[in-house]
């Protein structure tokens, strides 16, 4: 029988926290057994809690914790595939790679996500424009339905399934293995250019004439600039260089407590802005760095979610499509502008072809990211960003998620009832559940 143990989960950005009987299997065979001990009680899997908000959450019955199912099975250079558990990170996907000459062809933005978790999500990287999601590039997964029964699951195989698994939030099962598509990488590193945009009319314009140049383009934005600055930041691109350089020798820095909570306010994060808006020179700057320290920049801040004090924060991230984008970043800078209310990680990307998912974020557009400090009026605040989103065609990542209501899930989301079919037939007693799953409607 499986080790079970009361644990306290919480997402990343402490809102939402629960006790929940947890096992922690080490082998695959492991996996069978615990899901049989678990009886009727349900079930969810949860790998190294990087997602932000209630998503990995299952107040209401066990978590199955995969972290330790971190095996790379197979690299098969002729094909340029990979075949891990799901337990394994990307940065430790990336250091296997890398020495085969190759890079997983998608990442998050944190390198301590795990790969069971990024195919919850079906997550998206600073490559979007050009290389899609994750889910374009999985082969295959072998998974553990509810029943108990192991399923090898591909578009050829299973599309249905493997849609509602891409991006389906962990609800269609357990992921046991999974196969990826690798890149090709020339080396560890990536020659970086940065340049000052002056305000959104810029930056737009900026991302148009990268897109089709630079294999990764992202932009930090000013959002508390109003005015005639409204939208202005920084637009980083980048491609992978031609020769290694030395590994990092970046050190890790940690966060050793809670900041209180009055020090994140206007502001500070004003001021935040202004210095960090200009550590780039006026005429820009051209580098090369390791491949890592240009992906995943706050991994170099352990546990920077503190900074945001023991009342957490909740993180905003939207995607609004070309066609009524710019209309739509006006409305939402102005609308973050006009409140005052601090965010200091602000990231606007422009996305590629939509997610192979039924629930899969992307979609060809422009998304938008920003933290908030939570206290008083912040949900019913992020609850009026959503609206915006809604009326312009959008959707919210649910991977960062932690206020949607399940009436503007539903309007967002318009293959959601293909994903509820598809679990109704895999799942009739519902024994796959987290909060979230509850919160929108998709298990009662």
């Amino acid at each position: 029988m499986a080790a079970w143990a009361r644990k306290r989960f919480s997402g990343w950005g402490r809102i939402h926290q629960a006790d929940s009987l947890a096992a922690r299997p080490e082998r695959m065979a492991e996996v069978a057994r615990a899901m049989a001990d678990a009886g009727a009680d349900t079930l969810l899997a949860f790998g190294a809690g990087r997602s932000y908000g209630d998503a990995a959450i299952n107040s209401s019955g066990r978590t199955l914790i995969t972290r330790r199912l971190d095996r790379v099975l197979e690299l098969d250079a002729a094909r340029g595939t990979l075949v891990a558990e799901p337990g394994v990170t990307f940065r430790e996907l990336i250091d296997v790679c890398l020495r085969a000459g190759f890079k997983p062809p998608v990442v998050p933005g944190t390198g301590f996500a795990t790969l069971g978790g990024g195919i919850a999500n079906d997550v998206h990287g600073k490559n979007h424009h050009q290389a899609g999601s994750l889910g374009q590039h999985v082969e295959w997964l072998d998974l553990r339905l509810p029943n108990g029964d192991l399923q090898r699951v591909s578009l050829q195989t299973n599309e249905r399934l493997f849609r509602a698994t891409l991006g389906g939030l962990g609800l269609t099962g357990i992921v046991e293995r999974a196969c990826i598509r690798l890149a090709a990488a020339p080396s560890n590193a990536v020659r970086v250019r940065k340049r000052r945009v002056r305000d959104l009319d810029d930056f737009l314009a900026g991302f148009d004439a990268e897109r089709e140049r630079s294999h990764y383009v992202v932009g930090w934005i000013d959002a508390l600039a109003r005015g005639r600055d409204l939208g202005r930041g920084i637009l980083e691109s980048a491609e992978m260089a031609g020769a290694s350089v030395p590994p990092s020798t970046r050190k890790p820095k940690r966060v050793p407590l809670d900041f209180p909570a009055f020090a994140l306010n206007g502001f500070s994060v004003r001021a935040f802005n202004w210095f960090y808006g200009r550590h780039v020179p006026a005429s820009g700057s051209d580098a090369v760095m390791p491949y890592t320290d240009f992906l995943f920049p706050l991994d170099a801040i352990h546990e920077w979610n503190r900074i945001y004090g023991k009342r957490g924060f909740r993180q905003f991230q939207c995607v609004v499509p070309f066609e009524t984008g710019r209309a739509a970043l006006k409305q939402l800078l102005e609308t973050i502008g006009r409140s005052n209310r601090g965010s200091f990680l602000a990231v606007l990307k422009a996305m590629g072809q939509a997610g192979v998912g039924y629930l899969s974020f992307p979609m060809p557009g422009y998304t938008l990211a920003l933290d908030f400090p939570n206290g008083s009026g912040v949900a019913a605040f992020i609850a009026g960003l959503e609206e915006i989103v809604c009326d312009h065609g959008g959707r919210v990542y649910l991977a960062k998620d932690s206020t949607l209501s399940a009436q503007r899930f539903a309007r967002m989301y318009p293959a959601a009832d293909e994903y509820r079919n598809t679990l109704a037939q895999i799942d009739p007693q519902g024994r796959m559940r987290s909060d979230l799953a509850v919160r929108l409607g998709l298990r009662s």
